[in-house]
């Protein structure tokens, strides 16, 4: 790099960085003329530069932003309506409108811990230990693994404290049994053609979002580091952040966080055990041999 590029590439971060400390301290959501000028660049350009930095453009860094205050408002027992303008929402409506895909319920639901919320659940046995899914009237909530359905029941309630649960016998909940069949058609467990998987109800960011979606994309049995996920997304200075996301995925084997590997190749962590993982990639690349 010679000394005009390193000195506009510094530019550039400095201006990238005035722009979030701008959306992190205003009380509204600047727009992107307003933005562009403080950035002293163009707004196309400052709109490519930040979603190569952070992952999300300016609007969708800003709108995560006060879904966190509000998340934070409402778990403080905030009114619903106090905590829409305290995380300075014009009203309400914008709150509901996205309130599905960042929250997983409705506002009052998140605010008193699943209150409201009806969750059906089931376990099963598999080679990699207990599996439990869970699904509320919206879609799947969680696909988790561990050593037995006492454990798994625990973590069930420890996420969803006031939310109405229901054990449902393997076979007796059409959404249940999909996700069933779907991980043991796809680990080699069956042979039988799974059906398609019901819809995600899971609270997520913008950014979590695109980090889930590009893990789906990993070829079965392959893997890929955070560094190299970061950068095929763009944002190359972001493999922290996609450690992160990868670390707040509740949807084991469906959303395949365990393809994620460390820089030098070794395994790292995944919530589920990495001794599991290990035993899951094996399995995979084992059916990829035996396909060809």
């Amino acid at each position: 790099m010679n000394s005009s590029t390193a000195i506009a590439s510094s530019s550039t971060s400095d201006a990238l960085e005035r722009v979030r400390i701008e959306l992190e301290q205003s009380e509204t959501a600047p727009n992107l003329a307003d933005l562009a000028r403080i950035a002293n660049l163009s707004p196309t350009h400052l709109q490519r530069a930040f979603r190569r930095r952070y992952g999300v453009s300016p609007a969708e860094y800003a709108r995560v932003r006060r879904f966190g205050q509000f998340r934070s408002a409402l778990r403080d027992g905030a009114a619903v309506t106090d905590a829409v303008y305290e995380a300075g929402f014009g009203s309400g409506s914008r709150v509901y409108e996205q309130s599905n895909r960042l929250l997983g319920m409705t506002p009052a639901s998140y605010r008193s811990g699943g209150a409201g919320a009806s969750i059906r659940y089931t376990t099963t046995d598999t080679p990699l230990g207990a599996l439990l899914v869970a699904t509320t009237e919206r879609g799947i909530c969680a696909v988790t693994l561990g050593d037995d359905d006492a454990t798994l029941e625990k973590r069930l309630a420890d996420e969803f404290p006031l939310a109405a649960r229901e054990r449902v016998d393997n076979g007796r909940e059409e959404w249940l049994d999909a996700v069933i069949a779907r991980v043991a058609n796809e680990l080699g467990w069956s042979d039988r053609k799974p059906p398609e998987l019901p819809p995600l109800d899971i609270a997520a960011t913008a950014f979590q979002w695109r980090v889930w979606d590009a893990l789906t994309r990993i070829p079965h049995g392959e893997t890929m580091s955070y560094g190299k996920l970061a950068a095929q997304l763009g944002t190359p200075k972001a493999a922290r952040a996609v450690g992160r996301a990868c670390g707040s995925n509740r949807l084991a084997l469906i959303v395949p966080c365990h393809r994620i590997v460390r820089e030098d190749g070794t395994l790292g962590g995944w919530r589920w055990g990495v001794e599991r993982k290990d035993r899951l990639l094996a399995a995979e690349r084992a059916m990829n041999v035996a396909q060809r």
